[in-house]
């Protein structure tokens, strides 16, 4: 009422004596619960890696390798292609690695290695709700599998807002591919504007327009400052719109980012050691793409920006979506990620920072036990792995379990949305309580669904 009335200075008035900032809708926000973690990175594996080519061993599929899946497995439910090949053994030799056990292939080398997998907690019973790329990245990242829905970061800086004004609340790093259904993936739908991510480039100029073009800061100034005038005008005629106000904050913090990025994007002050360690010296373009994109999530997170997700590089073989060419495909793929990854948690660690950074890695399904023609898998959302590392997670565990071939979650089965419950509890959220009225009922990312996994906690 106070921001309705006389054009909105009783509301200003009231901001001041509340101490609660009604300007920036990401101003810091007090969580339900005292959290676990303050930060997520998001590796996103576009294209549905393979669980039984990664992390998930089944010898069944040496046993049983060449065999009529339909003789062996029993029914099969119809695939992406329909094009249902021999039951496929992993071309990849599966180890137990560390104090924890886990069953790594070779495809992570450095992953693999002790002081890493010992920080990660493994959940091999993830499941979609839907085997086809568009519907189950917008289930993935939003919740539905419909578009137009908020992404999961928007949902971060609704709940929470972010510790930097100078920068988004919500960061993707866009090693090159896009997922498919494009931005939406990571919009800001019914909630606020301000709230979408803002994706960036792993190059010196990650934003598009970051220079000033004008030839003072003065003049640009000025510019904004009308912007803002006109803008604030239309927003009292209108009785306050949410996304006329996005607008004007929108203006303001891509007038910060003006001098925040450059220095965020500055690496003189990281060592050749560190730099290194992220394989951004390496022989393989996509493994240092993917290098720069970890070490610029790291300084995100220390500049305080809450959500942060990595897209994959391009040029892999298709994602890692190999309906063919498995060996070339995943093989180019854990080449651009698996060192990075496991320099981001060494990192971390080092740093003091895993302990509240949550660390995710998933694709949007997995693929299955048996082949697609000769040399691929199709797409599998039945049992698929997922893994956390960081705030709030016990480390070296496994929760769940796929039945003997990889097919289908049989031991504590899970969904996304039991994914986004638990990712929000984490930073300290109560997922059925952060709502947002909308369409005439109380909006929320986890819908009516969402059950903790409470195993990794």
């Amino acid at each position: 009422m106070l921001q309705s009335c006389a054009m909105g200075f009783g509301g200003l008035a009231f901001s001041a004596l509340s101490n609660d900032s009604l300007a920036s809708p990401l101003a810091p926000k007090k969580p339900h619960f005292t959290p676990r973690a303050k930060n997520v990175i998001f590796l996103y594996m576009d294209g549905g890696p393979s669980h039984v080519d990664t992390f998930d061993y089944k010898p069944a599929l040496e046993k049983y390798n060449g065999k009529d899946p339909r003789e062996v497995i029993g029914k099969l439910a119809p695939t992406q292609f329909d094009n249902i090949g021999k039951i496929l053994k992993s071309p990849w030799e599966f180890k137990q690695r560390g104090q924890s056990g886990h069953w790594v292939s070779d495809l992570f080398p450095h992953i693999a290695q002790d002081d890493v997998i010992d920080e990660i907690s493994m959940v091999k019973s993830m499941t979609s709700n839907f085997s086809e790329h568009t519907s189950a990245n917008y289930f993935l990242h939003t919740g539905s599998g419909f578009q137009g829905r908020p992404s999961m970061g928007a949902w971060f800086g609704y709940g929470l807002g972010t510790e930097n004004q100078n920068l988004p609340g919500f960061v993707v790093l866009n090693g090159g591919l896009i997922p498919p259904g494009g931005l939406d993936c990571f919009g800001s739908g019914f909630l606020p504007a301000s709230y979408q991510g803002s994706v960036f480039l792993p190059q010196n100029e990650p934003v598009a327009n970051i220079k000033p073009k004008e030839k003072s800061a003065e003049l640009q100034r000025n510019k904004l400052s009308l912007l803002s005038d006109l803008d604030s005008s239309s927003l009292q005629e209108m009785g306050f719109d949410p996304q006329v106000e996005a607008a004007i904050q929108n203006y303001e913090t891509a007038y910060q980012m003006q001098t925040s990025v450059p220095e965020l994007m500055d690496l003189t002050g990281e060592s050749d050691v560190v730099k290194n360690s992220y394989g951004m010296d390496s022989d393989f373009k996509n493994t240092r793409t993917f290098g720069m994109q970890c070490i610029l999530a790291r300084r995100l997170v220390q500049r305080g920006v809450r959500f942060i997700e990595l897209t994959c590089p391009g040029g892999n073989g298709d994602r890692w979506d190999q309906h063919g060419g498995l060996v070339g495909g995943h093989g180019k793929n854990c080449k651009s990620v698996d060192q990075p990854i496991a320099a981001l948690i060494r990192d971390l660690r080092k740093l003091g920072m895993l302990d509240d950074t949550l660390v995710v890695w998933t694709g949007e399904f997995g693929r299955t036990p048996f082949a697609q023609g000769s040399n691929g898998r199709d797409h599998n959302p039945f049992g698929f792995t997922t893994w956390f590392a960081g705030g709030g997670i016990k480390p070296g565990i496994t929760v769940g379990a796929t039945d003997e071939f990889g097919y289908k979650a049989v031991e504590n089965r899970y969904e996304i949305h039991d994914l986004h419950a638990t990712m929000l509890h984490l930073l300290g959220v109560e997922h059925t309580e952060s709502t947002f009225r909308f369409g005439g009922r109380d909006m929320r990312l986890t819908e009516v669904f969402g059950h903790l996994i409470k195993e990794i906690l």
